[in-house]
């Protein structure tokens, strides 16, 4: 997608449409990806698998996996497009649905045990965006719709594990998510169990949010 097109989102001469990842949209979605799955294979599955068993696996395993996830409902996440074309992807649902995001050893895992299998209890656990869709405010757009997915579909809570900092915007680690993105959509920090990667939530309730976890060094 060349720059021009990006000059006209940004004017309001298009617009990006943010719908659930649903099974007949699996096209489009391996479009994106492309035949690397993304980020090395992955294919999305690093939080849902078990660090052994995803390494055991092999790219198209792990796309199989994805495929059968999204075949199965409800939507794992959201794909965003622009004229017609799959330009970014944000993995959004219940904790419940990315078991290893809730490991007790990342500085992911719920501050309350229960939440991991709380069924109101969502995270956005990953983005993957076109190259040149980055830097365009395409993941800003993305949370605001993830918020009223997650909404409408009768969640309390959702949380995300963002990072701080990062040397490079295209570092692999920025998957997860930039600190500043979250910011503005209106989260706050929870916990900070490693320097540069706290957890953040949004309160769809409106309620207090519990303090801060103090960062441990």
């Amino acid at each position: 997608m060349g720059a021009s097109l990006w000059d006209a989102l940004e004017d309001g001469a298009l617009s990006t449409e943010i719908v659930p990842l649903t099974p007949d949209l699996w096209p489009d979605f391996e479009k994106l990806f492309g035949k690397q799955g993304a980020c090395y294979g992955c294919w999305c599955t690093h939080f849902r698998l078990r660090p052994k068993v995803r390494q055991g696996t092999p790219g198209e395993g792990r796309k199989e996996i994805m495929r059968a996830r999204i075949e199965a409902g409800p939507p794992p996440g959201l794909l965003a497009f622009v004229q017609g074309m799959a330009v970014g992807w944000m993995q959004i649902g219940p904790r419940a649905d990315v078991p290893e995001w809730n490991n007790a050893g990342r500085c992911s895992a719920p501050v309350d045990a229960t939440d991991a299998r709380d069924p109101g209890v969502w995270a956005i656990s990953c983005f993957f965006l076109r190259p040149s869709a980055r830097r365009q405010g395409l993941t800003h757009r993305m949370v605001a719709a993830g918020l009223d997915h997650a909404r409408a579909r009768g969640a309390r809570l959702v949380e995300a594990c963002p990072m701080t900092l990062s040397r490079d915007s295209r570092s692999i680690g920025l998957f997860v998510g930039s600190k500043s993105v979250f910011d503005k959509a209106g989260f706050r920090v929870v916990a900070e169990r490693k320097p540069g990667r706290p957890l953040m939530r949004f309160d769809l309730l409106g309620k207090a949010f519990l303090p801060v976890v103090p960062s441990t060094h």
